[in-house]
């Protein structure tokens, strides 16, 4: 897969990506991240990217050109592909991310992200977009740290970066076909601080194993957040 971020500002991103599990999914090329300097697409001399707003107000607004014009030079590069591509504006107006929709983005061969910043981007652009997508309801300063947030949260997703099954029961897994939250986990030392493992995790009886665990995740969902279990 690759994924292309449009920024104002790439030098966000160093760091993030050069360490763990997505610098060794780029390691075995099952990741491609590359970041797109949007002042590079500029007007003039002095590579401007924003102006005023019409109407009034605090703030300048991304020039709807500009970021046309990286989108065209991205998608030019492939018009002669069959290659399923997406372009996501991050954007505090789009639909709530969630693990269904990094599935979701997970199946694609290239994601572009646009990454908004000042008063956001001038509403024309909607019309080249495919898609908006919010993380959560509150403002950030720019898109770049949701840009990282879903790179990160697909790119776990893509067959061969994670062991076999490491993604089948984890937080928001169906189970009975509702979302749930994940099941407690235990390690050594088996006695800490006079808190001892539950026995059935020692006992190797793995249907009653398994049985507990589906209970507890039950029990921690309904306890921190009932509504996923009104999800269909």
């Amino acid at each position: 897969m690759k994924i292309t971020i449009l920024t104002l500002f790439p030098q966000m991103f160093t760091g993030p990506f050069d360490h763990s599990i997505v610098k060794k999914a780029n390691e075995k090329k099952l990741i491609n991240i590359e970041f797109i300097n949007i002042r590079d697409f500029g007007i003039g001399n002095h590579k401007i990217v924003d102006d005023t707003e019409y109407g009034g107000g605090i703030g300048m607004v991304m020039k709807v050109d500009v970021i046309h014009a990286a989108i065209k030079k991205i998608k030019l590069e492939k018009q002669n592909s069959k290659l399923k591509q997406k372009i996501i504006l991050l954007s505090a107006t789009g639909k709530k991310y969630n693990q269904k929709k990094a599935v979701e983005l997970s199946k694609h061969d290239h994601l572009i992200l646009i990454c908004g910043h000042y008063e956001g981007i001038d509403e024309r652009i909607k019309k080249y977009i495919d898609e908006e997508i919010s993380i959560g309801d509150f403002i950030l300063t720019g898109g770049e740290i949701p840009a990282m947030l879903i790179a990160d949260s697909v790119t776990r997703l893509i067959e061969g970066v994670l062991p076999k099954g490491a993604t089948e029961e984890e937080s928001f897994s169906e189970i009975d076909g509702n979302t749930h939250l994940e099941y407690p986990h235990y390690t050594k030392p088996q006695i800490y601080e006079n808190e001892n493992v539950p026995e059935v995790l020692l006992s190797g009886n793995h249907k009653e194993i398994k049985k507990w665990r589906k209970e507890k995740a039950l029990i921690a969902t309904k306890k921190l957040r009932p509504d996923l279990l009104k999800e269909k």
